[in-house]
């Protein structure tokens, strides 16, 4: 007469992935290994490829060239120093930035208010937000809105941001 092995019951939670499963001792232990060997390099690896926006350094990095204040963020660059493009990533950023802050209500801006700050024609706006839209910086919104992308906020960190603060400074 054999003795059956009693069966072990495993559950494996990681970072939103769940595995369950019920073996004998020696095939629970493999399935472990597994486990492990299968999801947490491939973890590891996502993780380090996923776009994500740290608002404390992004915050430090728009310090002198916008702030907030109850009529909502303001430019504080000279708009004559910027290229249009710039100046919109900026202005659509610190909407974002204000908007995770909880400082402002929305983190897009209409076509509109976006032409205003600008001070430019409809037309030269629309394309000069085109262009950001093709290039992944800005996406338009279902209510006709602009937002900045993940994407376009590290854009603006990396490039827009230290281009600026070179032209305030000469």
């Amino acid at each position: 007469m054999s003795i059956k092995a009693e069966k072990i019951q495993v559950q494996i939670k990681y970072k939103g992935i769940e595995q369950q499963f019920s073996a004998d001792p020696q095939d629970a232990w493999l399935l472990v290994n597994q486990f492990f060997k299968d999801f947490i390099p491939s973890f590891e690896i996502a993780q380090k490829l996923w776009l994500s926006v740290d608002l404390q350094q992004l915050a430090k990095d728009l310090n002198g060239i916008v702030a907030f204040s109850s009529d909502g963020a303001s430019l504080l660059a000279p708009k004559n120093k910027l290229t249009d493009n710039e100046a919109l990533s900026i202005w659509l950023t610190a909407q974002y930035l204000g908007h995770k802050l909880g400082m402002l209500n929305s983190d897009s801006q209409s076509k509109d208010e976006l032409q205003t700050k600008l001070g430019k024609s409809g037309k030269i706006t629309s394309t000069r937000l085109g262009e950001l839209a093709k290039n992944g910086v800005a996406q338009k919104t279902a209510d006709d809105k602009f937002r900045i992308t993940t994407y376009g906020v590290i854009q603006t960190q990396k490039e827009v941001i230290p281009k600026i603060k070179s032209k305030i400074k000469a």
